[in-house]
């Protein structure tokens, strides 16, 4: 808390302090002039609230005084301490609108000097008003409610960019690799069928060099007995042999 917080806080919060105490001991003053709104927010107020709050509503003005004055006090404590400050300067606030409607109505006053003093005290209730909306909103340099809620939904929305960018950029990665691996798949495939085809051919060329090969000695057989058959005609007439 900074010293013109320190300072101002209760400064702004004695009035409310002062009046309360007041209200709360001797509300008949008082009375008169907050029974022409009692009358008329007491009905409207029945009206809108839950049946089980509604009948806790009171109707006599002094009592409503009463309440009004110890908003006051405890609105004007907590803002002046800083326990609870916003909401005590948004419960004082509100208990300022019946108070400066009923005690300050200068629309209703006939005489010219009367009405300019009411008018005066309307327009300083105003601007107490205007000073209780800005210590209600306060947040000592600290974010607010409404910027971290907006904060964090805008980092929520830039997390799910950053993760749908980051799937988007996996997923072409994935495909990608994917193609690629198909293609080297195939060129291997490609590469050991030529190399399948090569170990084949000594085999094949082997089978048939064997085959023909015992072709060749079938007929060197066949021409061989053939040579013999033929010559022991000769070799008779010459003597040689059986």
């Amino acid at each position: 808390m900074t010293l013109v917080r320190m300072i101002a806080r209760p400064m702004l919060a004695s009035t409310f302090v002062v009046h309360g105490v007041r209200a709360i001991r001797n509300p008949d003053p008082l009375v008169p002039s907050a029974k022409s709104v009692t009358d008329q927010l007491v009905p409207t107020a029945k009206r809108i609230a839950p049946p089980a709050i509604a009948d806790r509503i009171p109707e006599d003005p002094r009592t409503l005084v009463r309440i009004n004055g110890a908003v006051q006090v405890v609105g004007g404590i907590a803002l002046a301490t800083g326990v609870g400050r916003r909401w005590g300067a948004l419960a004082l606030a509100a208990s300022v609108l019946p108070t400066t409607y009923a005690g300050h109505a200068f629309w209703q006053e006939s005489d010219a000097e009367a009405r300019g003093s009411q008018k005066v005290h309307f327009l300083k209730n105003v601007s107490i008003f205007g000073g209780l909306l800005l210590a209600a909103v306060d947040t000592e340099g600290k974010p607010g409610l409404a910027w971290r809620a907006s904060h964090s939904a805008e980092h929520t929305r830039a997390a799910t960019r950053r993760v749908t960018r980051s799937a988007r950029r996996e997923a072409k990665i994935a495909a990608r690799t994917a193609r690629q691996e198909a293609k080297l798949a195939k060129l291997f495939a490609r590469q050991e069928a030529r190399l399948a085809a090569k170990a084949a051919k000594p085999a094949r060329i082997t089978r048939g060099t064997k085959r023909d090969a015992k072709r060749a000695g079938k007929a060197a057989k066949a021409l061989g007995s053939s040579a013999t058959h033929a010559a022991k005609p000769v070799l008779a007439k010459a003597g040689i042999g059986n």
